[in-house]
């Protein structure tokens, strides 16, 4: 008997956005790192293409991802392959568990259908998948994840799909990633905060539009290694999406915890609501996470940018 050729296997990055969520869906600029964390399918040959769902899903988001895969499946000649998943990311807590599982899918049906899995490639895969999962996405989420480096994304309004600008980082950029609580689901988030634009469009403008402001001048600090003045519009950032009711009481009270550890700046990442994902960005990580371990704190820490330890 033949031996049984090895599974393929595709990784799809996580990604925390260090400044410029929600605006971002209103053209302004995002900018956002991939974590080290995320989702990796695994595929062996089948008789037709398929997934094996996880058990762990509610009856919902079985169907969602199944109506997901199938539109990446589709798009990609529905190779003949039993793909599985595997998470080492917390889901739906903002931190782009949906585009990991998007990016990682996507790679491996391309590489089960003989195409190489260019970032073009994979993020037009993956993209399908996203619009699954949340309708109309900014396409932050899928961008950074595809790229595995820290991008300024901009979505111009009336385009479909944005584009993201490599940033480099002289410096170790690194952050502390501490869950605050259950999240609120997304949609009821955005939705409540699509209502609040409607009915003061110039107030919720002006703000978005400072959070544009914002992100484009922490690009810049990224760019230059000033790592305090990116922590500074981070803080700024957190501010802003608490003037927009996006924040609660634990999540700031994680922010503070963070900036008491050493932050040079902390916020929410992602939706935010009742709970969720903070993000604090430090020098040095380790203690931070050891301290937050000790009291019990779901935590880790990434590196997203910057020269690494040989």
């Amino acid at each position: 008997m033949a031996p049984r050729p090895p599974p393929l296997e595709a990784f799809g990055a996580g990604k925390v956005i260090l400044l410029g969520e929600h605006s971002v869906v209103y053209g302004h600029p995002a900018l956002a790192g991939p974590l080290s964390q995320g989702v990796t399918a695994r595929g062996v040959p089948a008789k037709r293409c398929q997934l094996v769902l996880p058990s762990t899903l509610n009856r919902h988001q079985r169907a969602q991802l199944t109506a997901a895969f199938a539109r990446a499946a589709k798009v990609t000649g529905e190779p003949p392959l039993k793909v599985s998943l595997d998470a080492d990311l917390p889901l739906a807590v903002g931190l782009g568990s949906s585009a990991a599982l998007s990016v990682a899918c996507s790679r491996l049906l391309l590489k089960a259908a003989g195409k190489a899995p260019t970032a073009k490639e994979t993020a037009r895969v993956a993209w399908e998948m996203e619009q699954e999962f949340h309708g109309t996405p900014s396409g932050v989420d899928h961008t950074t994840s595809v790229e595995e480096r820290l991008v300024l994304y901009r979505r111009k309004p009336g385009t479909a799909v944005g584009k993201g600008r490599v940033l480099a980082c002289p410096k170790p950029l690194s952050v502390v990633v501490a869950l605050a609580g259950e999240r609120s689901p997304t949609k009821a988030t955005v939705g409540a905060l699509r209502e609040r634009q409607a009915r003061w469009p110039e107030r919720y403008q002006r703000l978005f539009k400072e959070i544009g402001r914002v992100a484009s001048e922490g690009a810049k600090a990224v760019e230059a290694g000033d790592l305090a003045a990116l922590g500074d519009a981070m803080n700024v950032n957190q501010g802003l999406l608490a003037a927009l009711g996006l924040s609660s009481p634990p999540l700031e009270e994680m922010v503070y915890r963070l900036r008491g550890l050493g932050a040079l700046g902390a916020k929410l990442t992602g939706a935010g609501g009742d709970g969720g994902a903070v993000i604090g960005l430090f020098l040095e990580p380790a203690p931070a996470v050891a301290k937050l371990t000790a009291l019990g704190v779901r935590c880790f820490s990434s590196q997203l940018a910057g020269p690494r330890a040989s």
